[in-house]
């Protein structure tokens, strides 16, 4: 059954408020690990992880870099925000290369998810060429709020996610368009506390990235218990399947039950160690 698009509130049709920037969250998991203690490959991962993370702090184009570990895991998930796709091109071939080299060879990577205004070949060529899996997405709608004020780390929760059409005959993709769009046209004002909805579209893949930042955890409950999630869910289901769900954040133990109950192939993380350049960035909200 086919949907009809629906023009795009004001709010929703705005541009990206990133600007260059591009964003990339993944996940990555030491090649061997122990039930009790940690594996050596584990030890070698946090070792090569905090080296990227001290020389990202020298690099002028890397505006953020955070190393979050995970729940239930000694994985890490990774977000690094960089500022244009030249810098995020001199990073892959040069800075990192070496440190990116080195931790492959005790990790490896789950999909990265990553985001932008543009995405340029040589931004997809830079990361595939590492043997890193990624998926592409371009900014197609959504909102920021709060006037890209940063959100308290303590409390915020940031949820990136692909959903993938399912197949057929004919591509699901501009249906799986417009129920995002009901999303976050009702989101704006049901959930005050959703300060960021961006939508962007996978390149060469009928599939989506969804990035939301919640307030808090009672907003985010509220989000998975009442809220759109709770509401278009079963919609969205019917023409695509959720593929990746990264929770950032203090996610309590209710909101990992919640989503569980929605189905959602979720990796959660606490808050850890992390760089941003003074006065932040428009991808995760400048500093006042």
């Amino acid at each position: 059954m086919s949907t009809v698009a629906e023009p795009l509130a004001e709010y929703l049709a705005e541009s990206s408020k990133s600007g260059d920037e591009i964003s990339v969250t993944g996940k990555w998991t030491p090649t061997k690990s122990r039930m009790f203690g940690k594996s050596t490959e584990s030890k070698q991962t946090v070792t090569e992880l905090e080296n990227i993370l001290t020389n990202a702090k020298s690099e002028p184009g890397v505006l953020a870099m955070e190393l979050d570990p995970t729940v239930g895991g000694d994985s890490f998930l990774v977000h690094q925000v960089f500022k244009d796709p030249e810098s995020l091109v001199a990073y892959f071939s040069s800075t990192a290369s070496h440190s990116v080299s080195t931790l492959l060879k005790v990790a490896r990577p789950d999909l990265q998810l990553v985001r932008g205004a543009d995405l340029p070949t040589t931004v997809v060529d830079a990361i595939k060429d590492k043997g890193i899996p990624a998926v592409f997405g371009k900014h197609i709608f959504g909102f920021v709020k709060n006037n890209y004020v940063a959100p308290d780390p303590k409390t915020a929760i940031d949820v990136t996610a692909k959903w993938t059409c399912k197949p057929g005959e004919t591509s699901q993709l501009e249906n799986l368009k417009y129920w995002w769009q009901r999303v976050g046209t009702d989101a704006f004002s049901m959930e005050e506390g959703l300060l960021r909805f961006e939508v962007f579209e996978a390149i060469g893949e009928d599939a989506l990235i969804i990035h939301e930042t919640f307030e808090d955890t009672a907003v985010l409950k509220f989000h998975l218990m009442k809220g759109t999630a709770k509401i278009y869910k079963s919609d969205i289901d019917k023409v695509a399947e959720a593929e990746r769900y990264v929770f950032r954040g203090p996610v309590s133990w209710l909101i990992r039950t919640y989503s569980k109950v929605l189905r959602l192939p979720a990796t959660y993380s606490n808050r850890g160690d992390r760089h941003s350049l003074s006065g932040g960035n428009m991808s995760d909200g400048t500093t006042e």
